[in-house]
């Protein structure tokens, strides 16, 4: 796997440092100090992918669109249990996000997903794309050894098409469920209903296209991390959701917010008004997955 960083500009360098440094010292502190076979609980290996990876990166902030490329990480462990985000990694997360948004010490947004090298390993040998473009593509900023990753197996065409099938066929069918939902509830004015059920029409539309070009999708529920991941699939997914004003951006927090907030917490406001712009736009970001995904399944099929 490839360490060098020489593509990318000296400050791009040094906030990459920063990102390391931050995710051991709150794995570190989240780690404690455990006994038993937790004690040999470590980080293997911390992988940038992505546009920062493969080059061609996007870093407009102000600019009109106001879009700006996340720098992406895989974070490997040695073992299932250190992969859980809240225990182990949601300190992490949150200083990341304070670091850019208060401190101002990093000026490029993070993300970064967590994996035991048994998952990594089953994923490359079963053939999922996205950890095969890890393997390729990624550059190794930490390894605690040198030791390769599993060479991939790539699946067969004919299961290659039958598994993107599956998968649009499931979660298309959930968004679309959701959106009847989200629909109903909102005609009944049960706003934090209808803002929960549009959040979860959202997600699915994302892990379907996610898993239908990559045959991956990472097991949370937060959008903006999704969306971003999509995003990277197919600069198409950008246009969904407007981001020119705070007032566009503050209605996609929200919608973001609503898995929790709109279940339990009673200071959770969203008008009618909102959940309506907020339903044009996914709807619009439906339009567009269902296009990326039949258009994946057409390529796929013409390889039979």
């Amino acid at each position: 796997m490839r360490t060098e960083l020489d593509h990318l500009p000296a400050a791009k360098q040094r906030e990459l440092d920063r990102v390391i440094q931050i995710l051991f010292e709150e794995f570190e502190d989240a780690h404690g100090k455990p006994n038993g076979q937790r004690k040999l609980g470590r980080i293997l290996k911390v992988i940038l992918y992505g546009s920062y990876a493969r080059g061609g990166w996007v870093d407009e902030p102000h600019t009109a669109k106001g879009y700006q490329s996340d720098f992406d990480l895989l974070v490997i462990v040695n073992q299932k249990e250190l992969t859980d985000r809240v225990d182990y990694w949601e300190r992490a997360e949150e200083r990341l996000t304070r670091e850019r948004a208060i401190t101002r010490s990093l000026k490029t947004p993070v993300n970064f997903i967590v994996h035991s090298l048994q998952e990594v390993n089953d994923g490359l040998a079963h053939g999922r794309y996205f950890f095969m473009d890890v393997a390729r593509d990624g550059i190794a900023l930490y390894q605690a050894d040198e030791e390769d990753l599993l060479a991939p197996k790539p699946k067969t065409p004919q299961e290659a098409f039958d598994m993107a099938q599956e998968y649009y066929d499931y979660w298309f069918s959930l968004a679309v469920d959701s959106q009847k939902v989200f629909h109903f509830c909102l005609s009944q004015k049960s706003y934090r209903h209808a803002a929960f059920n549009l959040h979860q029409a959202c997600e699915q539309l994302y892990h379907c296209v996610l898993l239908v070009r990559t045959f991956y999708t990472p097991h949370v529920h937060n959008l903006n991390f999704l969306r971003t991941q999509a995003e990277r699939l197919s600069i198409r997914l950008v246009s969904a959701w407007p981001r020119e004003s705070k007032k566009d951006r503050a209605r996609f927090e929200k919608l973001k917010d609503a898995y929790v907030k709109a279940r339990y917490s009673k200071h959770y406001r969203i008008t009618e008004q909102e959940l309506r712009w907020l339903g044009e736009r996914v709807e619009e970001l439906g339009t567009i997955v269902n296009d990326i995904c039949t258009a994946r399944l057409a390529e796929l099929k013409a390889t039979l």
